[in-house]
Parts: C-alpha cells; sequence; structure tokens
C-alpha cells in the first residue's frame, strides 16, 4: 500500500488544480480522493474482512460522487476534462 506524501499530494495539485498550492480546488480534491481510494481498493483486495476500511471507503466514494457531481453542474466542459484525465468513466 503507497501513502501519499506531501510530494506526492503536491504533484497532483499541480497536475489538476492548476499549482501545488492551490489545495481547494475541486479538481485537486477529486484526483486526490481518486488517488485514495485506489491505493485503499487494492488493500481491501488482500485485506477482504477489514470492514472499518471499507466503510471509509464507501465515505470517500461518496463524497468523490457529490463533489463531480457540483463539478458537472458548474463547470461541464471540466468536468468532462476531467472524467477523461482520471479514466473514471469507461
Amino acid at each position: 500500500m503507497s501513502y501519499l506524501t506531501k510530494e506526492k499530494k503536491a504533484t497532483i495539485f499541480a497536475n489538476f488544480g492548476g499549482k501545488a498550492e492551490n489545495t481547494g480546488s475541486i479538481e485537486g480534491q477529486i484526483a486526490l480522493l481518486t488517488e485514495r481510494i485506489t491505493n485503499i481498493s487494492a488493500h481491501l483486495q488482500a485485506n477482504k474482512k477489514d470492514y472499518s476500511t471499507h466503510r471509509g471507503l464507501m465515505h470517500m466514494v461518496g463524497q468523490r460522487k457529490r463533489l463531480l457531481s457540483y463539478l458537472q453542474k458548474h463547470n461541464l466542459e471540466g468536468y468532462r476534462a476531467l472524467i477523461e484525465k482520471l479514466g473514471l468513466r469507461k
């Protein structure tokens, strides 16, 4: 399981939020949640009975869904670009 270090978070926000200091951008927050969801999903593949982590994962998925819904309502082009860049929809 790879944890998110300060450097990794800074690169995520630099790639999606415009610059590393822009931690409040919706795109950066969605990208960070996606990275965390990916890491926790890999953890749950090996630890199937870790129910408290599963609950936390479901909370993060819901948070990302709400943020994506907000982004879709307010910036449709940005939403489509982010979905494409993260590879969330098939």
